[in-house]
């Protein structure tokens, strides 16, 4: 059993910039940066379990993640996480669908990936706002907050799910938070 422990701020465009440049600085490993579309399902077994399903589609990959509460000490977040590569995403769907799961969420977001020293370290920005998440042990979050110097951040407890239902739009019976288009010229 795979258990994700993480801790998320939010972020200032000031603070985002400073907290990249810290990373540069203090020699963590830049690994990558993408675009993601975060599809998320919901119903029956998985809310009996506090769970999600979700597919998350960067580039031409598409994940699929079941998450599940684990426990909550203060701001950091203990999940069960178990992810895969998805060969045939339209099947999957239908899959998904065809065991009652509907979709409830729909979340777009840029993801920039470090390496910094024994956790990982992402910041996000999604059409409501600009966050940061580092993952890694308790011990090395803290030691990561220390170093970074963020002590003073106040920690984001909801997830991207539950701000996109803050946040985002109501389609029907989903809640969406896509960027605006361009339109072509």
């Amino acid at each position: 059993m795979a258990i994700e422990i993480e801790k998320k701020y939010r972020l200032s465009r000031t603070r985002m910039d400073e907290v990249a440049a810290k990373l540069k600085k203090m020699g963590a490993v830049f690994s990558s940066e993408v675009f993601e579309e975060n599809y998320l399902h919901r119903g029956g077994l998985l809310d009996e379990r506090s769970a999600v399903l979700r597919l998350r589609k960067i580039g031409g990959v598409t994940l699929l993640t079941y998450k599940e509460k684990f426990r909550n000490d203060d701001d950091i977040k203990h999940k069960i996480e178990f992810e895969t590569v998805v060969a045939d995403v339209d099947a999957m769907e239908s899959i998904i669908e065809k065991l009652g799961y509907r979709l409830s969420v729909i979340y777009e977001k840029h993801r920039k990936t470090w390496h910094f020293r024994d956790v990982e370290v992402v910041l996000d920005e999604l059409p409501f706002g600009l966050y940061m998440e580092i993952e890694g042990t308790i011990e090395h979050i803290a030691k990561a907050e220390k170093v970074l110097e963020i002590r003073d951040l106040e920690p984001e407890a909801r997830g991207y799910p539950r701000l996109t239902l803050k946040f985002g739009k109501m389609i029907g019976d989903v809640a969406e938070a896509r960027f605006k288009r361009r339109a072509a010229a």
